[in-house]
């Protein structure tokens, strides 16, 4: 409850003198952001030191917008509620719960259920969660703006912040404000990139001197010298000081010697304290040890805590009413009044509040907890059925800090184990790998026991492999993997399955033969028929091509319903090249998907891969652009590199070099290219299709010769194949055939009779480019012969760009111009401007004049509103569109209303007409 600066009541002199000394620019700015007539989205960290004046100005804010006739939401987090699963996000729209049931039913229950307002089986998905909160907090715009106000928003749960997070990304249109206040050195997730910041640094020497004229007893002389010395320009500290001296030392005799601001502030609030009254202090240490959501319920519980109570409170500047509740004026004087109290005190208020709370199950836990020293069997079971809640909520933060406490509780060596074994698997899904490695560390503390042992050091491993050390992830997997086989332990497969992702992040030869070599010792068993498919086609897809490929029609029915099984298979089905399998397969998977925490999953981006291969490049941007927001606010480099690395092969295919450089260039920084040679890989792709967009050969032989090592080894075992006709076609123009060739062809031994279909396709087309021209022909032919390859538009339109061209030279103009013109008519559907123009410069060669490569209207658009256009074409409403891309109908309804022009259209019924002739059944769905 930081109401930075506030100095005695709401309405006094020095009050309003602080609100404006001093943060004259940034009052105009935070009155800016909530004027009456604004029609978009906003969002402003306000950041600054405790007492440096936020609360203030998010509070001038509220009384503006209300002024203006808007709504305000407001939520102030505490660090008590920090552990509470979504409570910021209740505490923010409980005054507007009414207004959610009319909601769609799945983002009404799913709202409802992470709220603790229904039970639910399964944890909601994290997605839907925060559509719902989008589309409620739209709906509230409707009828009059809306400003979202979160104070201390450092204290806020991971849980709320990751649905206001997928809010700010998505407000677009809405006529909604954001403003967050966090403290300057706090960590905020999923608000650290992207956001304009507001400073409220110290105020200069002559607003500070200002400030002090305004207090009701200036201070003078050497006293004066000494508070704007210490208190360094922090405008509490200005007033706070000048008040404590004013009544302590009126004569001006010497002060307290130098302290931290925040040391000294909580020495002076607990000198206010100190001489009040019996039955004050005691309301005062209940409402500084109560939340914030039940501090008044309970204050108000105990007999003494009448108006008269609070009174004496008041009058020391200690406490303020806001509206019908009594708060604290500022969080050091919470922190202030609950530790100047002795812990029986602290005991006696939280056993009181637990008391007082038997129908807040959580909140009672939590208080019973703070108020146990030694261990409790019946509080450690309190925590773990608060735990329980949680989890199915998708708070997973808040049930990992349940179940650390229930296991500190827990009476027996065994339970406290399982609880903190159970607490490192929750962790997981917080991004904080220092947490888990923690919890893991207090799990080999407490037992011998190798199964939860096993666990927690799983659990550590999978998430470290979605940062950038990929050696010492590998290396613990695999550690847990040897321990859990010779245990004959079920979690040897887990183990493996998760170092599998490793080994494809890495590349590493070396981690094959580990797995490979510990696999084999595992029997086979029916249960574990997908976890052993899936380390077999990560791990090494060319060998394991023959052996799945006919199990993986029957592996994916046998998942049908298991929306996780369903995810892994597909990425199976991508890894083997079956392209159209893995398509269905992820849109199966995505309408059931059930999320199980904020953070993508390992090779979360193969479902992007497959929409790039499959021609669907709209859809392969939506994905980058999801995974990459997701993981940024997670901190997971390698995971938000693969985002990029995708994002900027569409890009460089669409003919925007410069941003494919861009976004290749910023995957390539947040890895270490031995650690991750798969992104490494990947982007130095796109930056060789983005110099073949520009014409410019020399570096793009160059950026695709980096995919094999000096010897002409892959350097890695899946991406490295995927470039080998592109390194053909820019040795042809630079005259490298010969060098191209023996690369070509020691990939194709390598590979054996066990490669795909599609990289099959890919070698033919490369010897097609490298033989001698008179030879060429068979290969081509062979290239185009296979039907499989109709799963790769693009590809297959650039064979039949090579062999028209041939053909043409040869002045076979007839068989030439069915060639070209199919591969024309790809390109332009695809919007692969470069290719496009190459084939048209081909067709008039061969005397067909072709129209000048104008990209559509519909390639113009942003990939969010091409999505949008083509779901409106099928004749999905804007709520249904919404809860399709995850975006308010308000926002759908606006990129409609802006690009209804740019397609020369002015009715929703005329958007499938502008579709045909853009789309077709190349892959681009409409």
């Amino acid at each position: 409850m930081e109401n930075d600066g506030k100095a005695r009541g709401e309405h006094s002199t020095r009050n309003s003198g602080l609100a404006l000394v001093g943060r004259e620019t940034e009052t105009a700015e935070i009155v800016r952001r909530v004027r009456a007539d604004r029609s978009h989205s906003d969002v402003l960290i306000l950041t600054g030191d405790p007492g440096a004046g936020k609360s203030t100005l998010l509070g001038i804010a509220a009384d503006r917008a209300r002024s203006a006739g808007g709504r305000v939401l407001r939520a102030v987090g505490s660090e008590s509620e920090a552990h509470l699963g979504f409570a910021g996000l209740h505490q923010m729209l409980r005054p507007v719960l009414g207004a959610a049931e009319g909601l769609p039913s799945r983002q009404r229950s799913a709202l409802r259920a992470v709220l603790g307002l229904d039970e639910c089986a399964e944890a909601p998905d994290a997605m839907i969660v925060g559509l719902a909160v989008l589309t409620l907090l739209s709906d509230l715009a409707e009828t009059a703006p809306l400003l979202v106000v979160v104070d201390d928003a450092q204290w806020i749960d991971r849980g709320s912040l990751d649905a206001l997070s997928f809010v700010a990304r998505r407000m677009d249109s809405e006529p909604v404000t954001l403003l967050l206040g966090v403290r300057t050195a706090a960590v905020l997730p999923g608000f650290d990139k992207g956001y304009e910041r507001l400073e409220l640094g110290p105020l200069d020497s002559a607003a500070a001197n200002r400030l002090l004229d305004r207090q009701p007893t200036p201070p003078t002389g050497r006293i004066r010298v000494r508070i704007l010395e210490e208190a360094a320009g922090n405008p509490l500290a200005l007033v706070e000081l000048a008040h404590a001296t004013a009544i302590r030392n009126p004569e001006g005799s010497s002060v307290e010697g130098p302290l931290p601001v925040t040391d000294r502030l909580e020495r002076i609030f607990t000198g206010h304290a100190a001489n009040l009254p019996e039955p004050t202090r005691r309301i005062l240490l209940l409402l500084a040890a109560a939340d914030a959501a039940d501090a008044q319920a309970a204050a108000m519980g105990l007999p003494e805590a009448d108006d008269t109570a609070w009174e004496p409170a008041d009058r020391a500047g200690l406490v303020r009413q806001d509206g019908t509740r009594i708060v604290f004026r500022h969080p050091l004087v919470r922190s202030a009044v609950y530790h100047a109290a002795s812990f029986e005190e602290r005991r006696q208020a939280h056993l009181a509040l637990a008391e007082l709370l038997r129908e807040e199950p959580d909140r009672r836990a939590w208080h019973l907890a703070a108020a146990t020293v030694r261990p409790d069997q019946d509080v450690s079971a309190a925590l773990q059925q608060t735990a329980d809640r949680a989890r199915r909520r998708g708070g997973f933060a808040a049930a990992a800090a349940a179940q650390e406490r229930a296991a500190e509780l827990s009476p027996h060596r065994e339970d406290r184990a399982r609880l903190l074994a159970e607490a490192a698997a929750s962790a997981v899904f917080t991004g904080q790998l220092g947490w888990v490695e923690h919890l893991a560390a207090a799990v080999r503390e407490c037992t011998d026991d190798p199964a939860l042992r096993g666990r927690a050091a799983l659990a550590t491993g999978r998430l470290m492999s979605l940062g950038p050390h990929h050696t010492a992830a590998f290396a613990l997997l695999m550690r847990v993997a040897d321990e859990a086989a010779n245990a004959r332990s079920p979690l040897v497969l887990d183990a493996l399955a998760a170092a599998a992702v490793v080994r494809y992040y890495s590349g590493e030869e070396s981690q094959q033969r580990q797995i490979q070599s510990l696999l084999s010792r595992m029997p086979d068993d029916a249960a574990g028929a997908p976890l052993r498919a899936w380390v077999l086609a990560v791990s090494d897809p060319n060998r394991a091509g023959a052996l799945l490929a006919s199990l993986l029609p029957e592996l994916i029915a046998e998942a049908k319903g298991d929306a996780q099984r369903l995810t892994a298979l597909a990425i199976v089905a991508w890894l083997l090249d079956q392209t159209t399998l893995a398509a269905q397969t992820f849109d199966k998977a995505f309408d059931q998907w059930q999320a199980h925490g904020p953070l993508p999953d390992g090779l979360g981006c193969a479902a992007g891969w497959t929409r790039l291969e499959q021609g669907r490049w709209v859809e392969a941007r939506s994905v980058a652009a999801d995974i990459a927001a997701m993981a940024s606010a997670a901190g997971l480099d390698h995971a938000e590199a693969c985002a990029q690395a995708l994002d900027a092969t569409v890009v460089a295919l669409l003919g925007d070099a410069a941003a494919a450089r861009r976004l290749a260039e910023r995957a390539l920084s947040l890895v270490d290219p031995m650690e991750s040679r798969s992104v490494a890989v990947f982007a130095r792709r796109a930056l060789g299709l983005a110099a073949v967009a520009e014409g410019d050969y020399d570096t793009a032989y160059t950026q695709f010769r980096s995919a094999f090592t000096d010897d002409g080894d892959p350097v890695h075992y899946h991406v490295s194949y995927t470039v080998l006709a592109e390194f053909a076609a820019a040795a042809v123009r630079r005259g490298r055939q010969e060098h191209a060739a023996q690369l070509l062809e020691r990939s194709a031994q390598r590979l054996g009779t066990g490669m795909s279909a599609r990289v099959a396709a890919l070698i033919t087309r490369g010897r097609a480019l490298l033989a001698d021209p008179e030879h060429a022909e068979p290969f081509f032919q062979a290239a185009l012969a296979e039907p499989a390859g109709e799963q790769w538009p693009f590809e297959r339109a650039q064979t039949r760009l090579d062999y028209g061209e041939w053909l043409r030279r040869r002045r076979r103009i007839a068989e030439a111009r069915p060639l070209l013109s199919a591969a024309l008519e790809t390109f332009q559907r695809l919007g692969a401007r470069p290719w496009a123009e190459r084939a048209q410069a081909e067709l008039r060669a061969a005397g067909i004049e072709a129209t000048d490569v104008v990209p559509s209207a519909f390639t113009e658009l942003s990939p969010q509103q091409q999505q949008i256009v083509q779901l409106a074409a099928r004749g999905l409403t804007n709520r249904e569109i919404g809860e399709k891309l995850f975006l308010s109908p308000r926002t759908v309804g606006s990129h409609l209303y802006r690009v209804f022009p740019k397609l020369g259209i002015t009715a929703r019924s005329q958007l499938r007409d502008v579709l045909e002739g853009t789309l077709s059944d190349t892959g681009v769905q409409s």
